[in-house]
């Protein structure tokens, strides 16, 4: 019935739905920015958060339902640990990973009282055109380029009549940019939990990507990108009625459509790797050679 608003005419792509994990890529950026390295190290176990304000306490869980102890920013990131993701929010305040989130393209989040710690685990509502703008900044390097669907109109004799300039601006250093392209592009990364051969690896290609899941499987998520491509696949019913868990999870849901669609985009041309901006340090550190915003290289006893 395309009258009926919950199944019929529905746009998944400006409709708003929950993000799950792929948020964390903001709560993260963020860090990079206040002092944070992809090497500082972090402890997921598990944690209670009282609230301030008279309300319930917060006890975060891992996706997984284990714990893994102490972890990188760059292993809890790939792996999506959730623990370590609400720990690093509360370090750097809801407020200030809101104020991130609207640079980098999110339009659906208001007041930052609103929200509690939740929100970097996917609580807060978004559209898909906004998630796809949060990762086209990262794939641009930090420079945020709104979605345009018209790019150039001609007439019938194929004269151009108007040609849309993309006109962006820098929110977000390239130096955390890059350091959080090269983390979800990580494969050895992420196999933790998602294995060597899992539908975000694309042979042959440096591809960064992030999966996403919300409470009982309403919605699955996967976007990735490279310099040239983002790609935004999301997965679930139009009335936000729960899927079965049987048949769909974090990489079995939108990843292998995401695969496909990434791959055909990929297929036969170069490998097409994000370039390192200037300022970014490198040296070993807890056994790969890791990058580090200068400056910020001596923050961690490797």
């Amino acid at each position: 019935d395309y009258n009926d608003s919950n199944g019929g005419n529905y746009n998944a792509t400006t409709a708003i739905r929950q993000p799950g994990s792929s948020i964390k890529v903001i709560t993260y950026a963020n860090a990079l920015l206040k002092g944070f390295t992809a090497s500082t190290t972090i402890q997921d176990q598990p944690i209670t958060f009282k609230s301030t304000d008279g309300g319930p306490s917060y006890s975060p869980v891992n996706y997984d339902g284990r714990f893994h102890g102490t972890l990188t920013l760059r292993q809890a990131l790939a792996n999506s640990i959730n623990i370590p993701a609400v720990k690093l929010l509360e370090a750097q305040g809801v407020p200030s990973m809101i104020e991130l989130a609207k640079k980098m393209g999110i339009t659906t989040w208001e007041d930052p009282n609103k929200y509690g710690l939740a929100i970097t685990l996917g609580a807060a509502d978004v559209k898909m055109t906004d998630m796809a703008a949060v990762y086209g900044t990262l794939a641009n390097r930090g420079e945020r380029i709104d979605l345009n669907p018209i790019l150039e109109t001609k007439d019938s004799k194929g004269n151009t009549l108007e040609k849309k300039q993309a006109e962006g601006r820098v929110v977000i250093d390239p130096r955390a940019a890059f350091i959080i392209s090269d983390i979800l592009s990580d494969n050895q990364a992420r196999a933790m939990e998602f294995g060597a051969n899992s539908p975000l690896n694309i042979s042959s290609h440096t591809v960064s990507v992030k999966t996403g899941t919300s409470d009982n499987k309403r919605d699955i998520w996967t976007i990735g990108y490279t310099p040239s491509y983002v790609v935004a696949v999301w997965v679930g019913n139009n009335d936000n009625s729960p899927m079965n868990p049987s048949l769909a999870s974090g990489i079995t849901g939108a990843a292998p459509i995401w695969h496909e669609i990434m791959t055909s985009l990929v297929l036969n041309k170069p490998d097409e790797k994000q370039s390192i901006p200037p300022d970014i340090i490198t040296k070993p550190c807890f056994g790969r050679i890791e990058y580090f915003i200068k400056d910020t290289e001596n923050f961690v006893n490797c």
